[in-house]
């Protein structure tokens, strides 16, 4: 058990793992800042220090600051929440170097997670279907036009390092094609300072399901059931639906599995979501791992 926890977030997200800290009787030290000297979670946490001004690239998002953070405050770990740093494989990795617990999955596991091309071939060694796509990065437009006409359209570009539907792009013709491969790769440079992108088949009117998992160190893995989250605008969430109406028992229990298959395959070991398409003739596939 952790005597003390540095909490590298702000807001809500800070307060409910004060709020879980205090039931488990564990310390917390918040950190934050200048803009949020008052907040809710600076007041209530055990501790608290400033690592920054109010831009989130100068504080919360401030590395050598927070891990600093954590050596003057004797934190046995520190942990990131959701957004900011919690899926930073080099955070991770940090923390690991300095002998601070990352309460999350291991720098190895994140790195593979964050780039998409890379848990697709994982997928595949590990047997989990994925959607029909290229297997690397698109190198060229003449590679990407060749799979085109290979696959068929409608087609989707997205970043390799890509979330949140940035990146990300759905073409129907070449004339797309050749415009979206541009943007795309301006929009995945900018947000997240890697270009790369790879093509899939477009899943029309697919259900978005995803599986909650847990897994621990010692290699165990299980599933906490399913959300459909196709309820979606620009490719963000905005419902989700629990459980989801468009298993049934049997489908539920074989994706399930495949959840724990997927997670097992990056040896993930921590809380997580798996995320799948499930087209109209009840196919799946996967598409990608979130921590949290």
């Amino acid at each position: 058990m952790f005597n003390k926890i540095l909490i590298a977030n702000r807001g809500e997200i800070a307060l409910r793992i004060i709020r879980a800290c205090r039931e488990l009787r564990i310390k917390t030290v918040a950190v934050y800042s200048t803009v949020d000297k008052f907040s809710l979670h600076v007041r209530f946490a055990d501790e608290a220090i400033c690592i920054g001004p109010g831009s989130s690239s100068e504080s919360y998002l401030n590395i050598p600051r927070i891990i600093a953070a954590g050596e003057i405050t004797n934190a046995d770990a520190i942990h990131p929440g959701y957004g900011f740093l919690a899926e930073n494989a080099e955070f991770a990795w940090l923390c690991r170097h300095h002998g601070i617990t990352f309460i999350g999955p291991s720098p190895e596991a994140i790195y593979l997670m964050g780039n998409k091309v890379h848990a697709r071939q994982a997928m595949v060694r590990a047997g989990v279907p994925v959607v029909p796509g290229t297997e690397g990065a698109v190198q060229s437009e003449e590679e990407a036009l060749a799979f085109a006409r290979q696959a068929g359209y409608p087609l989707m570009i997205k970043a390799s390092a890509g979330g949140g539907g940035r990146g990300l792009r759905v073409v129907r013709t070449d004339d797309d094609l050749r415009a979206g491969l541009e943007s795309a790769t301006r929009e995945a440079e900018a947000a997240f300072g890697e270009s790369d992108v790879f093509l899939e088949k477009c899943i029309e009117r697919a259900h978005h399901i995803e599986f909650q998992i847990v897994a621990d160190k010692e290699g165990n893995c299980i599933h906490l059931g399913e959300r459909d989250c196709s309820i979606q605008r620009r490719h963000q969430k905005l419902i989700e639906i629990s459980p989801s109406l468009a298993l049934d028992s049997s489908l539920r229990d074989t994706m399930g599995r495949a959840a724990v298959t997927a997670a097992k395959a990056v040896e993930y070991d921590s809380v997580g979501t798996i995320e799948f398409l499930l087209d109209e003739n009840q196919n799946f596939y996967f598409i990608e791992i979130e921590n949290g």
